[in-house]
């Protein structure tokens, strides 16, 4: 029985390599190959889209009011709509809404800090001469900026609205 088996296995294989050896090639033309042409070699000072997804939104006030959920483009490729998710934990609970993207402003530097929540460090110098003392108080600044243009990506984007005027917006919905 396991010969019988093995004979058929083989006339298949067999048979199957014929038809495939039985192929005529495909017809060449005397066109010149057309070779795919790059328009540039670096990309400096673009970004990637696949980085925009879960950047924050603030506005002109410094609050962060939301972030990037998606971008939506045309047919020609440009980028015409971006749909920022409001409030929610996690994704959950969040409103969608979509904005014009030639509405939001990309920004490279992180957000200065401007709370009061924790303390300044501050270093004090000084001398006592006698019953005088001389005292120099110097404060830490309370954030630094720093500006990276090699990131494939924004630090984040200002859109002018506030968390509850973008929830006041329609909710946008993908449709099937």
């Amino acid at each position: 029985m396991l010969t019988k088996s093995i004979a058929a296995g083989l006339a298949g294989t067999a048979l199957l390599a014929t038809v495939a050896f039985a192929q005529s090639p495909t017809a060449t033309t005397d066109k010149a190959p057309t070779a795919a042409t790059a328009t540039t070699t670096t990309a400096s000072g673009q970004w990637r889209t696949s980085k925009m997804d879960g950047l924050k939104v603030y506005n002109e006030a410094n609050e962060n009011i939301g972030t990037i959920n998606d971008l939506l483009m045309d047919k020609s490729g440009d980028i015409k709509i971006a749909v920022i998710g409001v409030g929610g934990f996690l994704g959950l609970g969040e409103h969608l809404v979509a904005v014009p993207y030639e509405k939001l402003k990309f920004v490279n530097e992180a957000v200065a800090y401007t709370g009061t929540g924790a303390k300044p460090a501050t270093t004090t110098t000084g001398a006592a001469t006698g019953t005088e003392k001389t005292t120099t108080t110097t404060t830490a600044p309370a954030a630094t900026t720093t500006s990276s243009t090699s990131k494939w990506y924004p630090d984040h984007a200002v859109f002018n609205a506030s968390k509850d005027e973008l929830k006041n917006m329609p909710e946008f919905k993908y449709s099937e």
